[in-house]
């Protein structure tokens, strides 16, 4: 079935802004050119789209699932389009990130300002957030994720450092007080520090590792803090001596160099892999996302 795309734009304007009025101020286009658009798109198909009402338009059954089938396919045009055009102008436009708060303290620092100083045109933004989410639905581009909270359709490459570790530490005062733990278990005696993640899942069992040996345990304590956000709230508890926390060890370490913190059970921190970039196979990669891709994997070890 032939149609015109500037017909096709114009309907997913119109049915979008609700109304020709609001379609023709957004598209800077006339109302009257907007209706004449979907109707002959509707003479085409042989099927109504809209329903017209003088205070109101709304899709029809048809017009409701050509939307659904349209949307993605016009956004991969206009990838073309830009990607074409980023050939000619240089690369910019928007690019939009969904990180977990751990990777935009610990991972981006090291990587956005060399990327936006070599890429004055693009805007970027950053969406920091703990929970599962749908990068795409979401409205970003790609998205910062450990291996195992991965989605599995998704193309997945390293960023930032390949190896962590998880440290386990508390105040100075409070190991005086309570005495120095020697082994995973004994922190089940000790008042510890815990995370909660959005989906409601604490952060345990904390997990220890020597010499092939995986201790899990599950530790209780007096203050539990929404995993993201108030992580720096857990961190200033445990120096002022709340009881024991376990969190990223460069998160820690500038309290553990400055002797805020001291560490606890440092033999037993277990590494593991660093955090990759993802974004979805079934699109074409806009140019903004396709400079950060290119960036990253200059830049990562």
């Amino acid at each position: 079935m032939d149609a015109d795309l500037g017909d096709l734009t114009a309907f997913l304007a119109v049915a979008k802004a609700r109304g020709f009025r609001d379609a023709a101020r957004t598209s800077g286009t006339s109302a009257s050119t907007l209706s004449e658009a979907v109707r002959r798109l509707e003479t085409r198909l042989g099927v109504r789209l809209l329903h017209r009402t003088t205070r109101s338009v709304t899709p029809t059954e048809a017009g409701a699932g050509l939307i659904d089938r349209l949307t993605p396919a016009l956004g991969a045009v206009d990838a073309a389009l830009d990607a074409v055009g980023s050939f000619r102008d240089g690369t910019a436009g928007a690019l939009r990130l969904n990180v977990p708060v751990s990777a935009a303290r610990l991972v981006l620092p090291a990587i956005l300002p060399g990327f936006l100083a070599a890429y004055p045109a693009i805007r970027l933004e950053i969406v920091a957030d703990d929970s599962f989410v749908d990068v795409l639905a979401a409205g970003c581009d790609a998205g910062i994720r450990y291996d195992e909270r991965l989605e599995q359709d998704m193309i997945a490459i390293p960023i930032g450092p390949r190896i962590q570790r998880m440290a386990t530490a508390a105040a100075p005062i409070y190991l005086d007080r309570h005495g120095r733990p020697d082994h995973p278990r004994t922190l089940l005696d000790h008042a510890c520090v815990l995370g909660r993640f959005a989906s409601g899942a604490l952060t345990s069992p904390w997990e220890f590792e020597r010499a092939g040996e995986i201790v899990r345990v599950e530790p209780r304590g007096p203050l539990i803090v929404q995993v993201g956000g108030a992580m720096d709230l857990a961190v200033e508890a445990a120096i002022a001596g709340v009881g024991v926390i376990t969190l990223f060890e460069d998160w820690l370490r500038p309290h553990l160099d400055s002797g805020a913190l001291e560490p606890v059970l440092e033999e037993w921190w277990q590494p593991f892999s660093g955090p990759f970039l993802y974004y979805s196979d079934r699109r074409l990669v806009p140019p903004p996302l396709r400079a950060f891709i290119d960036y990253v994997r200059t830049t990562t070890p």
